[in-house]
């Protein structure tokens, strides 16, 4: 007796449905029979249990033609065969299967714009992946997925070709060809149903552009999907800050030039009309605290409703009763509308839900920086009530520690206890040790090089260990410091210093001198609050003068005053306070440094030193950065402000643009730079970000403009330099104003610029192209 099913279809239910349509006319009927035993053929990677496990019998049961249909049935809807027969041969079920080929390798030629690992998991997603079942439809979703995501990225004119290879034992290897083509470019941007706002008023709100000036570097003329939605939604929270509660606007329509290189969009607003808020109100479980929580409400009645100020008054709520203790807050605001006359009745609902408190803090991706390291800078603690302040200072000062590339804190609730959180702080580290380098290139055709090691973090330890070595054309020094934040258990530091430093003329061929410095110095820092800190501290140093008869006047002077060799006792004091909300890359906040030294012995000077920098942010991605430095130096005792304790400016740091330490006096006799007891520096710097950066703020370019003086101080005058070539105005502003790059290497701070006075004078040595690493600001 003879059964037999011949059937082959991509469908796996059509190809059953049609095998059972078929089997009483291709079949021969058979008795049914006990099995004796199951035969597999044709099997070639598919396991023969597989196939087993889809038959409706096994052997020792009764084998009959609805059994035999039903097998067929099963073995097709399994999707892995593209023919199958089944036989009899005296009790014995013998079942004939021809495998479908499955994905050996998916590969991608000439793909650019994504990363083969992302595009391979999106088409996973749609069935089509290695190890998967090879199929003619599902091959067409894939091309149509590649199509599809490259749209997204405004590639219209996308080609996407694919090959498909046979390989040993019933396997294929797809290979997608892909030509991706230009972006296609917005050429038009259109609003209908406008009417409160102009075109142009609108056009200001959104990401996309036509094409400008400066399209080639912002690609902001560029269609693409997420920024048309993004759009979508700054048009809508536009018209909703300005009080335009019923706004609606319809799918942009999107169309594209026949030979797929423009594109046109149409905006299509109903704008409504603009409400004003009849009332506020506050509802729900105040806590009494209701005279509290109404000082948070920043929309009053009178106003045009805002859902800026409606969802600033959310935040404040929430982030006030998380101080409280109340982590899982919740506040909804409800308009309640009156149409007839564009007013709205405004309500908060406030629900604080539970009170929790912390349980555990667990610190996570920390591969060398000890747990207490991190542990001391929260103000979270365990077992206390949870704050949402304290976990967001914990957070910054873990920052602004500078160890770790990025720091996230999360609260997640205990499973069982609702009243209890854990709050889980992950890091991830950077390389803490640092090499500092810097050179210069300038109009006199010298080289400056310097170098130094310093590692922030010894050994995890949070503990700083720096030796710096100088081997510039000017300066000789070593120094080895060790800075311990936490000296005391309350936060004291302590730095330890020692160091040599030889200074030589800043320009080959002026005067001849050395001045040699040995010291040895010790100070503290006490914090105050959190942002706070005094130090307190003082150093011993020994200077030695060698002169030779080239030797600069001003230095000359300096020996007939104070003598070759001078003893000295620094005491110093400062204030500093810093909100900046990362040491990393700051994008907020403020550094304010003030401090005074006070010289006893040889040496008898007072110098003031204050510095300003504030951060603003721009927007997501724009920073402005302003930096003020100021050093006002006096002498007591009958003596000329020593010579050897001037402050300089010019180059990165100070002005750029101008040669390094360049301003201020000029010896009479040689030309030597002699820098002065009083400068005046000021830096507005604007950060953008880096085309292909996205959000790493590591990694910026920025414009800027600087402003210096250098001014000799008491006792002396503002010297121009020798009578063959003086500087004219030496001690006058100097201005300069240019482009740089800044970035966060391996190495250290990074900082390129290029730099064009503003009013160089006769006499200015310039120095255009400056390059360190190891300098902030």
């Amino acid at each position: 007796m003879l059964f037999r099913r011949l059937f082959q279809n991509k469908k796996g239910l059509w190809a059953s449905l049609l095998a059972m349509l078929l089997l009483p006319a291709l079949a021969h009927a058979f008795e049914p029979f006990v099995v004796r035993d199951i035969r597999v053929e044709g099997i070639q990677r598919i396991d023969a249990g597989t196939v087993f496990g889809y038959l409706p019998v096994k052997v020792g049961q009764k084998f009959t033609e609805d059994d035999a249909t039903e097998a067929v049935r099963r073995l097709y809807g399994s999707g892995f065969f593209s023919d199958v027969r089944v036989d009899t041969d005296r009790d014995v079920v013998v079942v004939t299967v021809q495998e479908r080929a499955t994905i050996a390798s998916i590969s991608f030629n000439g793909m650019r714009e994504f990363d083969s690992k992302a595009i391979t998991d999106s088409l996973k997603q749609v069935g089509f992946a290695e190890g998967r079942i090879f199929d003619r439809s599902m091959l067409e979703r894939a091309e149509f997925e590649l199509k599809q995501q490259y749209m997204t990225k405004g590639k219209y004119g996308v080609e996407v070709t694919a090959t498909v290879t046979p390989l040993p034992r019933n396997r294929v290897g797809i290979s997608f060809d892909i030509f991706e083509g230009e972006v296609a470019r917005i050429r038009e941007i259109h609003f209908v149903g406008n009417k409160a706002f102009s075109e142009s008023e609108l056009l200001d709100q959104i990401q996309l552009t036509t094409p400008g000036w400066l399209t080639w570097y912002t690609d902001t003329d560029k269609y693409s999907r997420e920024k048309l939605e993004g759009d979508v939604e700054r048009i809508r929270s536009f018209y909703l800050d300005r009080g335009y509660l019923e706004f609606t606007s319809e799918a942009p329509q999107v169309t594209i030039s026949p030979d797929r290189k423009d594109i046109f969009i149409t905006f299509t607003l109903h704008e409504g009309e603009p409400y004003k808020v009849r009332s506020v109100k506050l509802a729900g479980n105040l806590l009494g605290l209701d005279s509290e929580i109404n000082k948070l409400v920043k929309i009053k009645a009178g106003d045009t409703f805002s859902a800026a100020e409606v969802n600033d008054t959310n935040k404040a709520i929430t982030d006030y009763l998380g101080e409280l203790g109340y982590a899982f807050a919740n506040v909804n605001p409800n308009p309640q509308m009156d149409r007839a006359k564009h007013e709205a009745d405004l309500t908060f609902y406030v629900d604080p839900s539970r009170r929790v408190y912390v349980r555990r803090i667990q610190i996570g991706g920390n591969t060398r920086t000890r747990d207490e390291v991190v542990r001391r800078e929260m103000r979270q603690q365990e077992a206390a009530w949870y704050d949402a302040g304290d976990i967001k200072m914990s957070r910054d000062r873990i920052d602004r520690l500078g160890y770790f590339n990025d720091v996230n804190v999360k609260t997640e609730p205990v499973p069982g206890s609702p009243d209890q959180v854990d709050v889980n702080v992950d890091v991830k580290e950077k390389p803490t040790g640092m090499i500092n380098l810097g050179v210069g290139y300038g109009s006199t055709d010298r080289a400056i090089l310097s170098a130094g090691i310093s590692e922030d973090n010894v050994f995890g330890s949070g503990t700083n260990l720096t030796l710096q070595l100088n081997t510039s054309a000017t300066n000789r020094s070593a120094v080895l410091s060790h800075t311990d934040p936490y000296w005391t258990k309350d936060g004291i530091s302590r730095t330890t210093s020692l160091y040599y430093r030889q200074t030589r003329p800043f320009l080959e061929n002026d005067g001849e001198y050395r001045v040699k410095t040995y010291g040895l110095g010790m100070n503290f820092g006490i914090p105050i609050s959190e942002y706070d800190r005094i130090t307190l501290g003082g150093s011993f140093e020994r200077n030695q003068i060698d002169l030779y008869d080239d030797s600069p006047q001003a230095y000359q002077n300096f020996v007939n005053q104070y003598g070759d060799s001078t003893n000295a006792f620094i005491f110093q004091t400062g204030w500093q306070k810093d909100t900046r909300d990362s040491a990393l890359a700051p994008n907020k906040g403020y550094f304010t440094k003030v401090q005074a030294q006070a010289s006893t012995m040889d040496l008898k000077y007072t110098m003031l030193t204050g510095q300003q920098q504030y951060y603003l942010p721009l927007g997501r991605s724009y920073t402005l950065a302003l930096n003020g430095m100021i050093d006002w130096g006096t002498a007591y005792g009958g003596k000329d402000f020593p010579v050897i304790k001037d402050v300089y400016a010019g180059g990165i740091g100070t002005v750029r643009g101008y040669e390094g330490s360049s301003l201020g006096p000029r010896d009479t006799l040689t030309g030597d730079y002699l820098g002065g007891a009083r400068r005046i520096v000021a830096n507005a710097q604007l950060y953008l970000p880096f085309p292909g950066a996205n959000k790493d703020r590591t990694l910026r370019w920025f414009i800027f403009t600087d402003a210096g003086q250098v001014k000799a101080g008491s006792g002396m005058t503002c010297t121009a330099g020798k009578a063959s070539d003086p500087v004219t105005d030496p001690c006058g502003w100097r201005f300069s104003a240019g482009i740089g790059l800044s970035w966060q290497s391996p190495l250290g701070p990074l900082q390129l610029s290029y730099a064009r006075p503003l009013n160089q004078k006769p006499g200015d040595d310039s120095q255009s192209f400056q390059f360190q690493i190891g300098t902030g600001f």
